[in-house]
């Protein structure tokens, strides 16, 4: 079990703790109450002690897993001495759990307990804080909702959770950002190493070339560990997994490779596509994948990597059965990992698709925004009456990608740079540079649900706008 101080063992004692609770017997379960802290804690991050913050549940671990069925009624309690509030990425709830500060509801002051009611939405979701600046310092944990299907397919289930860190506060990152490169210099002075800075690599100066990362992060995690120090999952020889992939990087990109062994990919964002083979798969900012792997028979030790778009970097987890040798893996990789584009988005076919509708109106967001100047920015609001089918234009004019998310809803996406398809069902798609990616949704709830970037510095400084919905 993992405590608030010592997390070096990571979501494997997390794990344990939530997956304990998962199996209880209906009767037991029904005694223990639901309830989720948010908690400061210390992470080893390479010998060095790092203060983070994170969401503990009832039994000490982080996160929370429900089985099929199982409401949803928790008390969600303010540990920290700062306000807080959290949002339940990928679930439908009314809009006054959603979980945006002000947005009806106030943030929670320290050592407010609120509580929650509704009806989940099954799949790999998570939550997080919806302060930039907290979710920059690891203010989010895991929220799965089995399926029937899921607690059947005898699969050992594995969550692998990806967060960017730096030493530097957040506050200071983006005033470094927004600053230019004056306010840099003085955010960065006495500093050593790329502490807070601005990431230079892949960056297109003058308009030349695609952004890809802005902020230069001291380490990439994997379950709160680094490559120096992975996280090993126990595996059965020729055991069969599925992967929970959870993008919670405040910044960043990743490749999930999966190395020698082929994996499916049956779900994105909590909703299931038709299965696709492959041994590396594009995760943006706040999306999700379920991967299945049927592993080798015999001993040995699998990898399964994050590798940071754009550069060299990557984290991740190993498999491992009981004996297997363990080889080191250098944080560095020898490539740089590509640009993420839309190649994976346009073979997603989704297996639950929204019923076939003309839109009763389509409009066209506008994403925008620079590296020098820092300001990034989005058109609307969007307005919509419930029950409208609204297919969302998003049109990205400038030069670094954007995971774009919408509160409230599920949509599909309908078209990428004028192709028609049919694909995934999503809460969160990612935008490539000059791109036009087009989502249908049916609106929900009459309210004010939030529609943004989920890259944390472009949310904080302007790329947030709103899908207002009437009655």
């Amino acid at each position: 079990m993992m405590s608030a101080s010592l997390s070096r063992r990571g979501f494997l004692a997390a794990s344990a703790a939530t997956g304990a609770l998962a199996v209880l017997p209906a009767v037991a379960r029904a005694a223990v109450p639901l309830g989720l802290t948010a908690i400061s804690r210390v992470l080893d991050i390479d010998g060095r002690a790092a203060k983070v913050y994170g969401i503990a549940n009832s039994t000490g671990g982080l996160g929370l897993t429900l089985n099929p069925g199982e409401p949803f009624r928790l008390s969600l309690t303010n540990g920290l001495d700062v306000e807080t509030i959290l949002h339940w990425h990928g679930q439908i709830p009314p809009n006054v759990q959603d979980g945006v500060p002000g947005l009806p509801m106030p943030a929670l002051i320290p050592g407010e307990m609120r509580d929650y009611d509704f009806t989940t939405r099954p799949g790999t979701h998570w939550m997080h804080s919806h302060i930039p600046v907290q979710e920059m310092q690891l203010l989010a944990a895991p929220l799965i909702v089995r399926r029937p299907e899921e607690v059947s397919e005898d699969r050992q289930e594995v969550v692998m959770f990806l967060h960017d860190f730096s030493f530097t506060p957040p506050e200071e990152i983006l005033a470094a950002l927004t600053g230019g490169m004056g306010g840099m210099d003085h955010a960065m002075h006495g500093m050593t190493g790329s502490e807070g800075g601005m990431d230079m690599s892949g960056m297109g100066m003058g308009g030349m070339g695609m952004d890809m990362n802005d902020i230069a992060f001291d380490a990439y995690l994997a379950n709160d560990r680094t490559l120096n120090d992975p996280d090993v999952v126990s595996v059965e020889a020729g055991g069969r997994v599925r992967l929970r992939v959870i993008n919670a990087a405040a910044a960043t990109v990743f490749w999930i490779d999966t190395g020698t062994v082929d994996a499916r990919l049956v779900a994105v964002d909590g909703e299931p596509v038709q299965p696709l083979v492959g041994r590396r798969f594009g995760l943006a900012m706040a999306q999700r994948i379920d991967l299945l792997l049927d592993l080798p028979a015999g001993e040995g030790a699998f990898p399964v990597l994050a590798l940071r778009e754009g550069a060299q970097e990557r984290a991740g987890i190993i498999l491992a059965t009981a004996g297997a040798a363990i080889g080191k893996l250098p944080v560095l990789g020898q490539d740089v990992a590509p640009a993420f584009d839309l190649a994976l988005e346009s073979q997603l076919v989704a297996l639950h698709p929204l019923l076939v509708r003309p839109a009763d109106q389509a409009p066209m967001v506008m994403l925008s925004g620079s590296m020098m100047p820092y300001q990034w920015a989005i058109s609307g609001p969007v307005t919509a009456k419930s029950g409208e089918r609204v297919e969302i234009m998003f049109h990205n004019m400038s030069m670094m990608g954007h995971p774009m998310h919408l509160h409230g809803h599920a949509f599909q996406v309908v078209n990428l740079n004028g192709r028609a398809l049919a694909g995934a069902v999503r809460d969160t798609v990612y935008v490539p540079p000059m791109a036009m990616v087009t989502v249908a949704v049916d609106a929900g709830e009459a309210a004010r649900w939030m529609l943004h970037c989920h890259h944390m510095a472009h949310l904080a400084t302007g790329m947030m706008t709103e899908f207002q919905v009437s009655a």
